[in-house]
């Protein structure tokens, strides 16, 4: 046996030494074979991603490049004083967890969701939960889930002294608040946790109401003084981002709504008497966790960072330690082919787990379908369970944590979430710029330009923009209760998109048929594979049914073969070579069949060829010719 010698020995022994330069002249290489003529930090610019929040990503990090600005401390910096922005896990800043443990020892908390009217079938769902796996509960009362009245109904044979209740009743927070307390009282249990969910910011965003906030106020702030004084393990305020989430804001817009939310209830709460780290230890922060693994990873860590920024300016740093509630992203959630949901709350709930979240929730994979089933629940739950005893996932503190990659976008995060939350304390607050409509604008410019990315694919989405599945029948699910609405709009990816399929599945109602484009795929299958597939695929995503028979036509066949779909569209689909020689006759012979439109699959050449309407291609607007296209043939 060899015995390896532990005298300054490395395994990278053997190999040469390289440089960040040398690196970039082998990207340049590959560049230039692919026809672009940069060198040194240009060729490494080439590869680096555009984020929102105008971060940008670099294909390569290293100890220099993942350093942060030397502002730690200032009122412009997000970082602790001495420019320790990591620290330890569970201390100051706790931006490598707000426990020195983690979740070694169990995980994190698994946190199920119910939001069924019915107290009796949302009881038998809580306590089917807790038997198979989930350790609290996310329970929603009044207009949106159970009769504040019937909470002790739903809650029949739950140990409440083992199982954290959150609650989130909207503008009932105050009723049911007190409704809870009083349970507790009659059933004897003293060392209750939990969340009574008063959210008055949150609320007001969610409805518009901003009038009420300070009355509201003043009732979560009594909440919490009772809280405080007889119940040290139950909280009485949530500091609910999805509001924001949901209605298309950035991760940085996220926080720093957030951020400025907390402020606000830290200054109500303090000035009704509480200090500063009790009243710390009566706020709850919820963030959306999004199959963006690295991104949630990183907006979570920056968030604790954050807020531990503001209880160090408060004189409090040791009681900084957020309490996250991470719930996967709604915006996420397709209507379309659901199943997929699965892998992205998978990946959404692995990267919670490892950004350091206190708690999880996955929404079911038929969230967007309705109230969800048992197996829906089961799944939800069960994802957790595998990460954290079967993937071990909790048992490695902050994983992430020295990564170069991660450590910098967790910086240019909280610096970008900082920025926007002064932003809105220079408006006077959340309440002011809310009100003052500075939050709604802001959020919804970042919506519109997501938007255009997600109407040209170039952020996909499997099964809707990607891959869909036309004749797959809808899920069929309980309407859930129509949520609070009047203020912040609520928005979903798949949205654009699923306008398109409405109107194909109601043409096909209507007239027992689809709308149809015929692919007219010239020459051998060498050929026009690949963008027949493309053009299938694209058509599809709007509910366009593409027929591709036969497999191959010319100017002489072609008309028939029109004529045989039922089509009224078409799409040439082949080489650039193919289209020099054929396109003109095939397409002239497709407007004489009757063609209403005559698509291209490639990008425009320099000459067009002639009787060609419009091309179909890689980062084009595919939401925009989709919905022309339904115009065109009356699809209403």
């Amino acid at each position: 046996m060899t015995v390896l010698p532990d005298d300054g020995f490395t395994l990278a022994a053997d190999f040469p030494d390289t440089s960040h330069d040398s690196w970039r002249n082998l990207v340049a290489g590959v560049l230039r074979k692919a026809g672009r003529e940069v060198t040194g930090a240009e060729a490494e610019d080439a590869l680096a991603t555009a984020l929102e929040d105008g971060i940008t990503t670099r294909p390569l990090y290293t100890a220099e490049t993942a350093g942060t600005a030397d502002t730690a401390g200032t009122a412009d910096s997000p970082a602790p004083a001495g420019g320790d922005a990591d620290g330890f896990p569970g201390f100051a800043p706790f931006t490598r967890g707000a426990r020195p443990d983690g979740g070694a020892a169990g995980g994190w908390d698994i946190r199920q969701r119910h939001d069924r009217p019915d107290p009796v079938r949302t009881r038998d769902a809580i306590l089917a939960d807790l038997e198979n796996g989930v350790t609290s509960l996310w329970l929603t009362a009044g207009a949106s889930g159970v009769p504040t009245g019937s909470l002790g109904t739903a809650v029949e044979g739950v140990l409440l002294d083992l199982a954290p209740v959150v609650l989130d009743a909207g503008a009932e927070f105050e009723r049911a608040g007190r409704e809870w307390l009083r349970i507790l009282d009659e059933r004897g249990t003293t060392d209750a946790r939990g969340n009574l969910g008063a959210d008055p910011l949150g609320h007001a965003a969610r409805t518009g109401a901003y009038d009420t906030v300070p009355e509201r106020t003043a009732a979560a702030v009594e909440l919490a003084r009772r809280c405080a004084a007889t119940r040290p393990g139950l909280r009485a305020l949530v500091v609910d981002a999805l509001p924001y989430h949901e209605a298309g804001a950035t991760p940085a817009q996220e926080l720093g709504c957030s951020l400025a939310t907390g402020v606000a209830l830290l200054r109500s709460l303090t000035g009704a008497g509480l200090d500063v780290p009790a009243a710390l230890r009566q706020l709850e922060f919820r963030y959306a966790a999004t199959a963006d693994q690295f991104l949630t990873i990183a907006k979570l860590r920056a968030a604790r960072r954050i807020w531990a920024r503001v209880a160090e300016a408060c004189g409090a740093p040791a009681a900084g330690a957020q309490l996250q509630h991470a719930v996967t992203s709604p915006v996420m959630m397709s209507r379309r082919d659901p199943w997929v949901n699965m892998l992205r709350t998978t990946v959404a709930s692995l990267a919670a787990g490892v950004g350091g979240a206190d708690a999880v929730t996955v929404l079911p994979f038929d969230h967007a379908a309705g109230l969800p089933d048992d197996f829906a629940r089961r799944i939800a739950r069960n994802t957790s369970s595998v990460l954290i005893d079967e993937a071990h996932i909790g048992r490695v503190i902050d994983p992430a944590g020295g990564s170069w990659y991660v450590e910098r976008l967790t910086d240019d995060l909280a610096r970008a979430a900082w920025a926007w939350f002064q932003e809105i304390e220079g408006a006077g607050g959340q309440l002011a710029a809310a009100r003052s409509g500075l939050v709604a604008e802001r959020i919804g410019a970042a919506w519109e330009q997501r938007s255009r990315r997600l109407a040209r694919r170039a952020e996909p989405v499997t099964g809707v923009s990607e891959f869909p599945l036309l004749d797959e029948a809808p899920l069929e699910r309980d309407p859930a209760p129509a949520p609070p609405s009047g203020g912040l709009p609520r928005v979903r990816r798949d949205e654009a998109f699923e306008a398109l399929r409405a109107r194909s599945d109601a043409h096909l109602a209507a007239t027992g048929a689809r709308p149809r484009v015929f692919l007219a795929a010239l020459g051998p299958a060498s050929a026009h594979t690949a963008r027949a597939s493309f053009a299938a695929n694209l058509f599809r995503a709007g509910g366009i049914e593409p027929v591709h028979d036969p497999v191959s036509v010319d100017a002489a066949t072609v008309a028939g073969a029109f004529a045989a779909s039922g089509a009224e569209l078409a799409c040439l689909c082949s080489s650039d070579a193919r289209y020099a020689e054929e396109a003109a006759p095939v397409a002239g012979a497709l407007r004489g069949a009757g063609a209403r439109r005559v698509y291209l699959a490639g990008r425009p050449p320099a000459e067009p060829p002639a009787a060609v309407d419009a091309f179909v291609y890689a980062g084009g607007d595919a939401v925009g010719v989709l919905t022309a296209a339904l115009d065109l043939i009356g699809v209403a």
